[in-house]
């Protein structure tokens, strides 16, 4: 666990054991039981502020779309992430976009490329 002021990060294995022991805070009866004017009652346009869907974009065409490619990932590394469940390959290019991400924000050089034999 990591904590920055009021914000706390926990690891997927860390929220994985958390939920295994019971430890899940949702009230998930009284979550589902909300009806959809419950459910709008209790955004505080306040502070969210409204939507406006005229300038709204859409995710896919922010992101660029995928393209099958082929990699070699270490066997056990693939394992790890297999083991996970469904939803492997979206969490791998997860950590890939944020090592990607972290790399810009240090803007360090990038070590030499090798070249292909």
């Amino acid at each position: 666990m990591r904590r920055e002021g009021n914000i706390v990060s926990y690891t997927f294995d860390e929220l994985r054991e958390m939920r295994e022991r019971g430890e899940d805070l949702t009230d998930w009866k009284r979550v589902r039981a909300l009806t959809d004017e419950e459910i709008e009652a209790a955004i505080d346009v306040e502070e969210e502020g409204e939507i406006d869907w005229e300038t709204a974009i859409p995710v896919s065409i922010i992101l660029d779309p995928k393209r099958q490619i082929t990699i070699r990932l270490d066997q056990d590394v693939l394992d790890w992430f297999r083991a996970q469940g469904s939803g492997y390959q979206t969490r791998i290019n997860a950590v890939l976009r944020t090592y990607m991400e972290a790399q810009k924000v240090g803007e360090k050089p990038k070590p030499p490329r090798r070249k292909a034999s």
